[in-house]
């Protein structure tokens, strides 16, 4: 096996693809979560359902990246 071949678990193109997905998640979590703030401010239902959804996104962003490094390597042990 050897290293020139392989491909890296850690790409350019992974980070760009991880963040528009995260950018999509964290505006429908926003979405999702302004019902659930109990104010009737808009002002503060939607700094509220922001701030819970930037805390989503930084989970989803790390199970994103956490899936596509897993991907890789079993493709990678896969192939050889």
């Amino acid at each position: 096996m050897s290293n020139d071949a392989e491909q890296t678990l850690f790409s350019k193109k992974g980070v760009v693809l991880n963040l528009v997905l995260s950018v999509f998640f964290f505006l429908f979590m926003r979405e999702v979560l302004v019902p659930h703030v109990p104010s009737q401010d808009p002002t503060a239902v939607m700094i509220v359902s922001s701030m819970t959804s930037f805390c989503m996104t930084g989970v989803f962003w790390i199970a994103a990246n956490m899936l596509l490094v897993t991907w890789v390597d079993y493709n990678q042990k896969k192939k050889s």
